[in-house]
C-alpha cells in the first residue's frame, strides 16, 4: 500500500501525521509526505526517515488584497506539483490545515480515495470543503461531526499521538525518576508542568510566574515551566524570589514524556496535540484556550474535557497569577478530586489512535 500523507505548518499537525506514518510503515506500507518548504515539516519529516515533497501552500486570505487575488494561482501550481505525488499513491492522507489542500485537490483529480482527519472539536476549514467527497473522516473530537456536511462519513479514531507519550502511563515511575534527575525536580513534592506550546505562550508564562511567588510558600510543591525561549526569564526571576516552592523553568524539552511522567498537574493551552498527549497520560489539567484560535476551536476542545470531568477550564481573560495560583492550591489540596480528573482524562484518551486512523487509511485504500 502507497500511501500520500499531506499536512504541516505547526508541529501540532505534524507530530499527529508521524505518528500514524509510523504505524503504516510498520504494517508495511510505503509513506511520502507533501508539504511545505518553510514549516515544521521539512525538518521533522526526513529525520524519521520519510521521504518528503515540498509543494506550494498558503492559507485563503479572508480580505480582499493583492494576496488574496495570488491564492488561486499559488493552489493551482500546488495542485500541480501534487498531481504525481497522488498519481503514485494508492490513497492520499489529509490532515487538515491549508498546508493538506493541494494534495487532496489533486488526489480528487486522479481519483484517487481520500481520508482525512480533524483534529480538533471544530471542523477547520479544509476539511469542512473536502468532507463530502472523502472516503472515511478520523475525528478526534465526537463533537467536530456537527459541524461537517451531511454526506460526510466520520468516524471517531483520537489523535495519534507518539509512541513515547503513549508508554508514559506504563513507564511512570521509571520515567518520572529520570525525569527528576535530569531536570533538576525533587522527589516528594508534588509537580505543576506548565506549558503554552513549542513557542511558549507569554500569556502562561507570566501567571505562571505570578503564581509562583503567591506559592511560595509551598515547600510540598514544585513548578516545571516549558516557557519558549524568549519568556524564560519571567520565570526564571520568579525562582530567585527566594521561598520553599521550587521552580525550574526550561526555554524547550525534546522528551516530554519525562514532563508528563512526573507531573501531577498540568496547565497548559487546548490545542489538539495537547489534548490528546495530556489525556492518553491519564493526566488532570487546567486548560487555558488561546482566545484568537480560528472558530474559537481550543475553546471547545477545552469545554469537551470539562464535560468529560478531565479537566479545569480558565478563559485567557480570566488569566491571573491569583486566580491560577488559587486554582493550582485548590486541585492539589483535594487528591480524591485530582484522581478522578485524571481517570477520566484517561478514560477520554485514545492510545490505539493511530492504529484505528491506519485501519480507515487501508479501508479506504482497499
Amino acid at each position: 500500500m502507497r500511501v500520500l500523507i499531506a499536512g504541516g505548518g505547526t508541529a501540532g499537525h505534524v507530530f499527529p501525521a508521524l505518528a500514524l506514518a509510523r504505524r503504516l510503515r510498520a504494517e508495511g506500507a510505503e509513506v511520502r509526505f507533501a508539504g511545505t518548504a518553510s514549516g515544521p515539516e521539512a525538518r521533522l519529516v526526513p529525520a524519521e526517515g520519510f521521504p518528503f515533497s515540498p509543494v506550494q501552500a498558503g492559507p485563503l486570505p479572508r480580505e480582499l488584497s493583492i494576496r488574496a487575488a495570488r491564492a488561486p494561482l499559488l493552489a493551482a501550481r500546488g495542485v500541480r506539483a501534487c498531481r504525481p505525488l497522488a498519481e503514485a499513491a494508492d490513497v492520499v492522507v489529509g490532515m487538515g490545515g491549508f498546508v493538506s489542500v493541494p494534495a487532496v485537490l489533486a488526489a480528487l483529480v486522479a481519483r484517487r480515495p481520500v481520508v482525512l482527519h480533524e483534529q480538533n472539536a471544530v471542523a477547520g476549514l479544509a476539511n469542512r470543503t473536502f468532507a463530502r467527497w472523502a472516503a472515511r473522516i478520523g475525528l478526534a473530537f465526537a463533537e467536530a461531526a456537527a459541524s461537517l456536511p451531511p454526506r460526510a462519513r466520520p468516524v471517531v479514531t483520537g489523535n495519534p499521538v507518539r509512541e513515547e507519550i503513549v508508554g508514559v502511563r506504563k513507564r511512570r515511575d521509571a520515567l518520572a525518576r529520570e525525569a527528576r534527575a535530569a531536570l533538576g525536580l525533587e522527589e516528594g513534592r508534588r509537580t505543576v508542568v506548565v506549558f503554552g506550546g513549542s513557542q511558549g505562550a507569554r500569556r502562561i508564562d507570566e501567571a505562571a510566574a505570578g503564581a509562583a511567588r503567591l506559592l511560595g510558600d509551598r515547600g510540598d510543591l514544585q513548578l516545571l515551566v516549558l516557557t519558549g525561549e524568549a519568556h524564560r526569564g519571567l520565570v526564571e526571576e520568579a525562582d530567585g524570589a527566594g521561598g520553599r516552592l521550587l521552580v525550574r523553568a526550561l526555554p524547550f524539552l525534546g522528551r516530554m514524556e519525562l514532563a508528563y511522567a512526573v507531573a501531577d498537574l498540568v496547565v497548559a493551552r487546548a490545542g489538539a496535540s495537547s489534548v490528546a498527549e495530556i489525556t492518553v497520560c491519564g493526566l488532570p489539567a487546567i486548560l487555558v484556550p488561546y482566545p484568537h484560535a480560528t472558530a474559537d476551536h481550543q475553546e471547545a476542545n477545552a469545554r469537551a474535557l470539562e464535560r468529560a470531568g478531565a479537566a479545569v477550564v480558565l478563559r485567557d481573560v480570566e488569566l491571573t497569577p491569583r486566580v491560577l495560583g488559587a486554582r493550582i492550591a485548590v486541585l492539589l489540596d483535594d487528591p480524591a478530586a485530582l484522581a478522578r480528573m485524571g481517570e477520566r482524562a484517561a478514560a477520554w484518551g485514545r492510545p490505539d489512535a493511530a492504529a484505528r486512523l491506519a485501519e480507515l487509511v487501508a479501508e479506504a485504500a482497499g
